[in-house]
């Protein structure tokens, strides 16, 4: 008997049976679905979070000190600028950040609004593009000049939609003129997002906010690669002055590794507790089938009797076990894919294109296919090892 009728065959034994078809099927459904939903939903966060990170920026280190104000161990704004132009192979631009909450006014409009003092690279550093005008030079910068570059809820907040750029605004009753407006980041405008505040220079800050030090410090590398070089450079530049560790420095670089490890960990995972059902399934099918080979004795019988080969009852029933397999494989796969999208919707996280979900589609029907021989052997062997006279005895 050739491949093609035994696969017929197949076919027609496990549609004559739909009922008890499509339950054995069902662990194998469960497990795929499972499968493809869990693991695309982990590559959709991975992908979320990579947008966020480049979005960020993923050379950037943050540098926060913890103790200053001892004149023999304290870090100025000149030092750090210092250390970034004796290493331009590996830092590209060094940001202070000093900030706090004043009152904002402009007119008869008002608002307690976030205040950042930042560097001249700050918008280079973060990737910020501007709606109107521009940002504060090096120059406005180191005279403390009183310019403010704002974003687009406080735009709206004190000027509605007028464009700002050449306007004044009070700080803590402190007049400052609007030069820039950033361009909206997020989708919806909210008091604490990113699009809230005002950014004047880091001098002007110190001023405004009575303090004589700078605690925190955005650093950026020449590129990604870099940055482990950097965070290191400004560890030991730290270490040599305070002669302990007081200061933080995160490397978001490092820090997106440690995240994919742990995702890749957490897919893993999600693909072994997946397996349990495919394994659940199999289990079904090899029930399945030694109920069908109790059921066809006599006809198995017969067919030996007429001369089939032992080979040939082994193959027909392994076919039929595959066949069950991958049709519940082939179910829960377009299932997967369409519950993945839901899921992803609904938890606002980017669609997986098609091309990175072909992995995993491809190993979980392989997988399944796997499943329904290895647990169909069995009952296959089982079959073809039957004696005709026995078979045909069999009542």
């Amino acid at each position: 008997m050739s491949i093609l009728m035994s696969f017929k065959m197949a076919i027609k034994s496990i549609f004559s049976n739909k009922v008890r078809s499509i339950l054995t099927m069902l662990g194998i459904i469960i497990g795929v679905l499972a499968v493809i939903v869990m693991v695309n939903l982990v590559n959709a966060s991975m992908m979320g979070m990579r947008e966020w990170m480049d979005k960020m920026g993923t050379n950037i280190i943050e540098v926060s000190i913890y103790r200053q104000g001892d004149t023999t161990r304290s870090v100025g704004p000149a030092q750090m600028e210092q250390l970034a132009r004796d290493n331009p192979d590996v830092i590209e631009y060094i940001s202070p950040n000093i900030s706090g909450n004043k009152t904002v006014k402009s007119g008869n409009r008002n608002y307690n609004g976030r205040i950042t003092g930042v560097g001249d690279h700050y918008a280079e550093i973060n990737k910020r593009a501007l709606k109107y005008g521009d940002f504060f030079s090096s120059s406005e910068v180191r005279n403390r000049s009183s310019v403010a570059v704002i974003g687009e809820y406080t735009r709206q907040k004190l000027f509605g939609n007028r464009n700002p750029v050449g306007q004044t605004i009070r700080i803590d009753g402190e007049v400052f003129t609007v030069i820039g407006v950033f361009e909206q980041m997020e989708s919806e405008l909210t008091e604490w997002g990113e699009d809230a505040g005002v950014w004047i220079p880091y001098t002007r800050a110190m001023r405004l906010f009575k303090s004589n030090v700078i605690n925190d410090y955005t650093v950026t590398s020449v590129d990604e690669n870099n940055s482990k070089a950097a965070e290191t450079l400004i560890r030991n530049y730290l270490f040599k002055i305070f002669q302990t560790e007081d200061y933080w420095v995160y490397n978001q670089a490092e820090s997106l590794q440690e995240m994919n490890q742990e995702i890749n960990g957490m897919t893993f995972l999600a693909a072994a507790i997946a397996g349990i059902s495919l394994l659940v399934g199999g289990i079904g099918i090899m029930n399945i089938m030694l109920v069908t080979v109790t059921e066809r004795t006599r006809e198995i019988g017969i067919r030996k009797a007429v001369g089939a080969k032992t080979r040939t009852i082994l193959l027909q029933f392994l076919i039929e076990s595959a066949s069950i397999s991958c049709m519940g494989g082939l179910i829960g796969i377009g299932l997967g894919i369409v519950g993945s999208e839901f899921a992803t919707m609904a938890m606002q996280l980017p669609s997986v294109p098609m091309v990175d979900q072909l992995p995993i589609i491809l190993f979980s029907f392989g997988f399944s296919a796997m499943v329904g021989i290895f647990f169909g052997f069995y009952p296959a062997f089982k079959a073809a090892r039957m004696k005709p006279i026995d078979a045909l005895r069999y009542e």
